[in-house]
């Protein structure tokens, strides 16, 4: 692991970042009712999760693009769930903006919003070989994916 600005965890972000800025003025209808309901432990591993990964990645060089080498196809995996995601938020910014549509899956993956960005921080863990983010992912992941699929059930 290295030292170093990432710009690769930088586009993750910003790709994170944006439609989760525009979502702020388009939540869905009643979204209110359920963040009150959210259990605590989950909350904050979400948050500690989303701290730590938004720092981890940017801090490493080890994510930005080398030589092109075997592992370089989980960057390209990562890259395309990170694409999946905002076509996940190009349907949902087109939907009712429902909790349904919020809580929706993409191509059988389930509470697409939540799992994708997990699923692909996590690959570009194992790319930057950064056990640190990987880890960081999976706190991440229990917390952030937890939270979205009680959301989805409470909505049933």
């Amino acid at each position: 692991m290295h030292f170093g600005f990432s710009y690769v965890g930088l586009i993750f972000l910003v790709m994170l970042m944006v439609p989760n800025i525009v979502w702020s003025k388009h939540q869905p209808k009643d979204y209110d009712k359920y963040v009150g309901n959210e259990n605590k432990v989950l909350l904050t591993l979400e948050r500690a999760g989303e701290v730590l990964t938004s720092a981890l990645c940017l801090i490493f060089s080890d994510f930005n693009i080398g030589s092109i080498r075997p592992r370089s196809a989980w960057l390209l995996a990562a890259f395309l769930l990170m694409i999946l995601y905002e076509v996940y938020w190009i349907r949902y910014f087109k939907s009712e903006k429902t909790m349904a549509d919020m809580y929706s899956s993409i191509l059988g993956i389930p509470v697409a919003g939540a799992t994708l960005p997990v699923m692909a921080f996590f690959l570009l863990g194992i790319y930057g070989r950064n056990i640190p983010l990987i880890i960081s992912v999976i706190i991440l992941g229990i917390g952030h994916i937890g939270i979205h699929l009680a959301h989805k059930n409470e909505i049933k």
